[in-house]
């Protein structure tokens, strides 16, 4: 792979761990395992990844998130819970994909794949918060199953055709950004309707 692909590998991987982080691992202990993620020497140590044991703890956790997201209220309390591990996970991911030559690329690998599972996360999070304020039970389990297809989808298409990752991760980022708009502007309406005053 050449350096545009493994950026935009990394990228798509560090976004779509904020929106399934155990799906993520599990997907990218795959590639490993399968060949299909080379790893470099310096971090080999991530080839654990690639261990049964942590791709079947990966797997239970996301069979656990897949039932947890679905539930109006808990998917919240899901997202709170993990404001933390996400944006770590994330970060170590795009250490997993990432090539760097030197300690300085490593870092900056780090940071901006926490800070994209983060943004990522952001999104999610709100645009869920705001998906639980209707009153009917049907559109959090719509939206929990939406992006459990697209997830997946965008993962398997990742690792088949890293050429394709950078746009799908500036999509992605575009995806989050109007998440963020939207939820905020969702919640605003409805909290500031009914602020004392108001009608």
């Amino acid at each position: 792979m050449g350096i545009v692909e493994i950026l935009g590998l990394a990228a798509s991987v560090s976004l779509l761990s904020g929106w399934r982080l155990y799906l993520c691992v599990l997907a990218t202990g795959l590639a490993m395992h399968f060949d299909m993620l080379p790893l470099p020497e310096h971090l080999a140590a991530l080839k654990v990844l690639a261990s049964p044991w942590v791709m079947g703890a990966a797997g239970l956790a996301a069979f656990v998130e897949f039932f947890a997201d679905k539930i109006a209220w808990l998917d919240s309390a899901w997202d709170t819970l993990h404001t933390v591990i996400r944006p770590l996970g994330g970060a170590l991911l795009a250490l997993a994909v990432v090539d760097p030559a030197d300690p300085a690329t490593q870092a900056i690998a780090f940071i901006l794949g926490g800070g994209a599972t983060l943004l990522a996360h952001g999104g999610k999070a709100s645009a869920r918060a705001a998906v639980n304020t209707s009153p009917e039970p049907f559109s959090n389990v719509v939206v929990s199953t939406a992006e459990d297809v697209v997830a997946g989808g965008l993962l398997v298409l990742a690792y088949t055709y890293p050429a394709a990752a950078g746009v799908m991760a500036l999509a992605l980022l575009a995806l989050t950004i109007w998440l963020l708009l939207l939820a905020r502007r969702v919640l605003k309406r409805i909290f500031g309707a009914r602020a004392p005053g108001k009608p």
